[in-house]
């Protein structure tokens, strides 16, 4: 009997349950839970299974650009960044009021690097998360635009609940990237959250985007519900085995 529950366990792909299972099975007799217990035990595993299944798929499919996670950041006055204010994100309370976060400093101060330990606790708590550099954004618009998927594309970006948006300004944007762009915030706007890094402060991303009424349309919809972290210091990259 104890192998045929194992057994249908494993056909119903209940893997966490039937490892739980498996585990107790090799213990005495004596030792095994009372059947109350098991069956919370045996739950219990099969949701800490699917859990650990979830993040991995999302952080696999996230394509974020460093293994890094909320511990690996420093906090210090000299950063601008205080522990009050990482730990005020480390909960995803953002993610459920749809709040955006803009980072900004000079290059190499740790801004992509904060934005992925920001991602990885994301898909650790069950949100699918995509990041994209400007550059690599726009090639995936070009490319969608050509072959006739936009649509879909769009949709698939409008799906998930967290969008990391790397080095914005850094380059010159045309004009179809800018209106793509506002497309994909109006999808998420009050949907989902993005997070955009830009060694650009903020003050100049209006005369960055080099044209006001897309410019009103895009910041309009990001701005007001952001978090803004102006990162500060020294260039991290000068010591490559320095955490960021």
């Amino acid at each position: 009997m104890k192998n045929e529950s194992l057994q249908s366990m494993k056909r119903l792909k209940l893997s966490g349950m039937a490892s739980a299972y498996e585990a107790t099975l090799i213990l005495p007799v004596n030792q095994h839970p009372p059947a109350h217990e098991m069956i919370a035990t045996l739950v219990d595993a099969e949701v800490q299974h699917r859990a650990q299944r979830r993040m991995e798929l999302f952080l696999r499919t996230s394509k974020l650009r460093y293994r890094a996670t909320l511990p690996d950041v420093q906090c210090s006055e000299d950063r601008n960044l205080q522990p009050d204010k990482l730990a005020s994100l480390a909960d995803g309370a953002y993610l459920t009021r749809a709040e955006n976060i803009l980072i900004t400093g000079a290059t190499g101060c740790g801004k992509s690097f904060f934005a992925c330990a920001l991602g990885h606790q994301a898909c650790a708590t069950g949100y699918r998360t995509l990041y994209f550099n400007l550059n690599r954004l726009s090639e995936q618009m070009a490319i969608a635009k050509t072959d006739g998927t936009l649509l879909k594309w769009l949709n698939l970006l409008k799906k998930a609940q967290l969008i990391i948006l790397d080095d914005f300004g850094l380059q010159p944007i045309t004009q179809q990237v800018k209106l793509i762009l506002l497309q994909i915030l109006e999808d998420r706007y009050e949907e989902s959250s993005t997070i955009i890094c830009s060694q650009l402060p903020l003050a100049k991303w209006y005369e960055y985007l080099n044209e006001p009424t897309l410019a009103d349309a895009i910041l309009d919809r990001i701005i007001p519900k952001a978090h803004r972290i102006e990162l500060k210091g020294k260039s991290r990259r000068k010591n490559l085995n320095q955490v960021p």
